[in-house]
């Protein structure tokens, strides 16, 4: 089992940024993926940015540019750098991680909210 946490949300006016951050409770040296989704009210969750095999980064196109996805192995930590936020980014953003070979399971955090409004 993996417990994930995060932290970091708020709320922010538009143009704004804030750091999120994802600890695991587990090394994340070897994990599958690591990464961030979100989920707005009235919408599906969906994949924001993520650490893949191997540490590549998969984006989703409407944060690309703005969004910056990092971790820090010593730490177990993920962290999602945002900038020129939008009211659109506006979600409840949770860390995801998945175990990888042999189980895939999936982990999930309780969730922050993030909210961009003047």
């Amino acid at each position: 089992q993996v417990q994930l946490v995060e932290s970091g949300g708020g709320l922010v006016q538009p143009g704004g940024s804030l750091r999120l951050s994802c600890v695991s409770s587990k090394s994340i040296y070897t994990i599958n993926t690591m990464g961030w989704y979100r989920q707005a009210p009235g919408k599906q969750r969906e994949l924001v940015a993520e650490f893949t095999s191997g540490s590549r980064t998969n984006y989703a196109d409407s944060v690309k540019g703005r969004f910056t996805i990092s971790r820090d192995n010593a730490k177990n930590t993920v962290y999602l750098q945002m900038s020129s936020l939008k009211p659109e980014d506006t979600a409840v953003y949770y860390c995801h991680s998945n175990s990888g070979w042999p189980r895939f399971l999936d982990y999930w955090g309780q969730g922050t909210q993030v909210t961009v409004s003047s």
